[in-house]
């Protein structure tokens, strides 16, 4: 921008600019939220009315407005199907913000503009409550108030400096109420939610093709977040079980639809080991990503509860033990749990606990597989049992075979395997050998199941990385993986992860493939290879202590906060009236201060004698406006009268007022003899008639 450009321009189209420039900043977080034609009107209306200020034109008719915001409801209709409800509220509040300001002519009009964009923050809200949300709104706030204080500055032209700086004093002078309401004010669960990201990729679909899984990798979205009791556990054990697939489905696989249910509580009827193992507990902070399935550490010990945040999500546990939730969870949640990493992954527990006949029917969705796919690698399984038939003799030697030939095979791991023809597991396997983890896993169950190994993938997310700031085990969509659980008699089902076999440093350190870096981080790696990791450490660490501190204050929190001040017991309407009765005192108190300073300002003996020495003068007939200093007032009687009257006197007295006001302390004289001599000079004027007062006006 040419900022000498924009200094030689009126007062007004800078003003309008900087109104503009805080109400775009405003819009960007529903840039992702609204329809698309919503943001380019808004932004259109925006940049058109800048265009205007800059240029000097004439606003638009009206006209032309009504049109624009009868489209502007079609479109909402046609959008959400209705203009009732938040997300249609939302698109014509964006909408009717921008285009209130082609019709911004006076002040009533900017302060219709600046409310509506105080609406809009809060709207910001109904989509994210992040930190990064917080503190984009917490800039359009101050710079929405600085625009309002330059509405109300005196005339001439006020620097930007001077508005951003009086905001910033009346925010900092309005924090502590803030803090004290968001503290004591009773808390109570949101009055709606907005719908949740659409198409949210979460790792934990019912489905999987191959292929999925390595997408997802490529994303660097935080998924969730652990805070452990004690020591974090070590990345091999950190193995986040999701949903459960067992039923072929073409290529890929899916959820099986229907098995037999399992105890709701897995830590009832467990063997030995697990009831002696040690627990581990620790609180999951999940996204607000649309997630159905809760993934858990292995082995989940116990239904995982919810604190007090004041959202109700119910769980169920699937038959092959995932838990979920009866709605997508698009609210950031806070779960707590605990699991069991000593003992084995799953041990003979739920339906098939007792031993099971090989033909019995509940072990049919375990070994079935796919109509006419992968005839290659069914081929190669067969003639590898009759080669290895003694090798291969129970089920923990097949799957330990298994892992050897993935060892032992120059078989690699990747994010971009290529294209893998009309059967990509046949290429995969027999072929290119190369793959992620999704490809290694459903290769080994199929694999499995035609040696008659039950077998199914398991899908979440392993390993993750430890903040080093606070200790957080941040888990992100590049850790999405698949795994796979066979049946062991005696044990039940064990986990067997292939890619512990082709990528052992992805299980024991966790280490990731390497992604593409944006502009921005590949110039922060290149300035400095660790500042990008302390960058995100840091801003990690902070947006977990605003999830835990800010949105995470429950009800609980802040009935342990006024235990702690001495409040035992208070429900929600005694704070709630307690809260009514403290601002009611706040206040008045604020009320009585500035009578006070009102009723001071009154009693100044300079001001009380200057409007004494005018109520004289209007009385003799002249007239004395309120605004005019005693050299200004001196200047408007002696246009009310004639050659003839002396103004010697008043002139001296009020020249005697004006040094006494606007001069040093050594220099005034005494105030209570000029305001005597001043109201003497005035009696003695001779008094005007009301004809004299016309014609003076007449004259004027």
């Amino acid at each position: 921008m040419n900022w000498a450009a924009l200094s030689n321009r009126p007062r007004e189209t800078r003003d309008t600019l900087f109104l503009l420039a805080a109400l775009g900043w405003t819009l960007l977080p529903q840039l992702t939220q609204v329809p698309l034609w919503c943001s380019a009107l808004a932004y259109a209306a925006l940049g058109w009315r800048a265009w205007l200020a800059w240029t000097g034109a004439a606003l638009p008719s009206r006209w032309l407005l009504v049109v624009a915001l009868i489209g502007a409801s079609v479109g909402t209709v046609v959008s959400h199907q209705t203009l009732i409800g938040p997300s249609a509220g939302v698109t014509l509040l964006v909408v009717m913000s921008a285009l209130k300001t082609l019709e911004l002519r006076a002040r009533r009009d900017a302060t219709v503009v600046f409310f509506l964009g105080f609406f809009l923050v809060l709207a910001n809200f109904l989509h994210s409550q992040s930190l990064a949300t917080a503190l984009a709104m917490g800039v359009s706030v101050w710079a929405l108030l600085a625009a309002l204080v330059l509405a109300h500055l005196p005339h001439g032209r006020p620097p930007l400096r001077q508005a951003l700086t009086l905001s910033a004093r009346l925010l900092l002078t309005g924090l502590p109420l803030i803090v004290a309401l968001f503290l004591l004010f009773p808390r109570v669960a949101p009055l709606w939610a907005m719908p949740g990201p659409g198409g949210a990729r979460t790792g934990l679909s019912d489905r999987l093709t191959l292929g999925d899984v390595a997408e997802l990798a490529q994303d660097d979205t935080l998924a969730l977040r652990l805070q452990f009791e004690g020591a974090n556990p070590p990345p091999s054990a950190r193995y986040l079980r999701g949903p459960v697939l067992s039923e072929p489905d073409g290529s890929g696989w899916r959820q099986a639809r229907r098995l037999e249910p399992v105890p709701a509580d897995p830590g009832v009827g467990v063997g030995t080991a697990l009831k002696r193992a040690p627990v581990l507990r620790y609180e999951m902070t999940i996204e607000p990503l649309g997630l159905t399935t809760v993934p858990l550490l292995e082995t989940a010990r116990n239904r995982p509860t919810q604190p007090d945040t004041g959202l109700d999500v119910p769980w169920s546990r699937q038959p092959e033990g995932a838990w979920v939730a009866e709605r997508p969870i698009n609210e950031r949640l806070r779960v707590q749990a605990s699991a069991v990493l000593d003992a084995p992954a799953h041990e003979a527990t739920g339906p098939l606990a007792a031993p099971v006949a090989p033909d019995d029917p509940r072990w049919a969705p375990y070994l079935a597989l796919p109509a006419d796919q992968h005839p290659r690698t069914l081929a190669w399984a067969d003639e590898r049992l009759a080669t290895f038939g003694l090798a291969l003799a129970d089920n923990a030697r097949r799957a330990q075979w298994l892992l050897d030939h993935i060892r032992q095979q120059p078989y690699a791991y990747t994010l971009a395997p290529g294209r893998l023809g009309e059967d990509p597991l046949d290429t995969f396997w027999l072929d290119s050998r190369a793959g992620f983890c999704e490809h290694y896993a459903s290769s080994a169950v199929v694999i499995l199941r035609r040696w008659g190994v039950p077998a199914r993938i398991v899908t979440g997310y392993l390993g993750g990385e430890v903040n080093p700031i606070n200790g957080v085990l941040d888990i992100r969509q590049r850790d999405a993986h698949a795994w796979v659980e066979y049946w062991q008699t005696g044990r039940g089902w064990v986990r067997l992860d292939p890619t512990s076999a082709v990528a052992p440093e992805r299980i024991q350190r966790s280490e990731r493939l390497a992604l593409p870096r944006g502009l921005v981080g590949q110039t922060l790696v290149d300035l400095d290879p660790a500042l990008l990791e302390q960058v995100r450490a840091v801003w990690g660490a902070a947006e977990h202590q605003w999830n835990q501190w800010v949105l995470g204050y429950s009800p609980h929190r802040q009935q342990d906060l006024l235990q702690a001040l001495g409040w035992d017991g208070a429900n929600s309407r005694d704070l709630g009236q307690w809260l009514a009765g403290g601002l009611s005192v706040v206040a008045l108190g604020v009320v009585a201060w500035v009578m006070v300073r009102s009723l001071g300002r009154r009693r100044d003996p300079w001001l009380h004698g200057h409007e004494r020495l005018r109520q004289t003068l209007q009385r003799r007939g002249y007239e004395a406006p309120d605004h005019l200093a005693p050299d200004g007032l001196l200047a408007h009687l002696r246009g009310q009268v004639d050659g003839s009257t002396d103004l010697a006197p008043l002139a001296d007295a009020l020249a005697s007022l004006s040094l006494w006001r606007y001069a040093e302390q050594s220099l005034r004289p005494p105030l209570r003899p000029v305001l005597r001599a001043a109201q003497r000079a005035a009696n003695r004027l001779p008094r005007r008639e009301p004809a004299q007062r016309g014609g003076h006006r007449g004259q004027r």
